[in-house]
């Protein structure tokens, strides 16, 4: 299913839903069009057909709770903004590391944590970087963006970008 980017009333980005899901906040009238792409698929009903559109406003302003400027840190997170990529040897990365490892004072911050192979993590243990002589090839920190979170999906449709921006992370 093709995914479709959902606009508040004043335009900012609210989340992605299915295009199945986009179809009937068309059809009960509650959003509108914004864009469409070239070709798209099309449902059809006995009475109706409906383009899939890339992206669709809502009519009314919907008032989102507060998001906090810092996303939440978790592991899935951290491989996220790091591409799965070991901050080590950039090779593919399933787990994560404290850059100061907890047992000598580090935090559970993102700052501090970055996304590392099961073999580098071990090597490492809870030594800290400059006893091993190694170096980070990047200085680990929040992602910023409205898309980070959506990068697995690969590439992601040119008429979001005046909305959402890059894909692009900090690492």
């Amino acid at each position: 299913m093709e995914r479709v980017l959902l606009l508040n009333a004043t335009f900012e980005p609210l989340q992605l839903l299915t295009s199945r899901r986009a179809v009937v906040l068309l059809l009960c009238e509650r959003a509108d069009v914004v864009a469409a792409r070239e070709n798209a698929p099309v449902f059809r009903s006995p009475t109706t057909s409906t383009p899939v559109p890339s992206i669709v406003k809502l009519r009314t302003f919907v008032r989102i709770p507060y998001r906090a400027s810092t996303p939440p840190l978790s592991r899935r997170a951290v491989l996220l903004r790091d591409a799965h990529r070991c901050a080590y040897c950039q090779g593919h990365a399933d787990t994560i590391d404290h850059v100061v490892p907890r047992s000598r004072g580090g935090s559970h911050e993102w700052e501090n944590v970055v996304a590392a192979c099961k073999r580098h993590n071990l090597q490492k243990g809870d030594r800290l970087l400059h006893e091993l002589g190694w170096e980070l090839p990047f200085p680990p920190q929040a992602p910023t963006g409205l898309l980070w979170r959506w990068q697995h999906l690969g590439e992601v449709d040119p008429l979001w970008e005046p909305y959402v921006g890059s894909t692009q992370s900090a690492a």
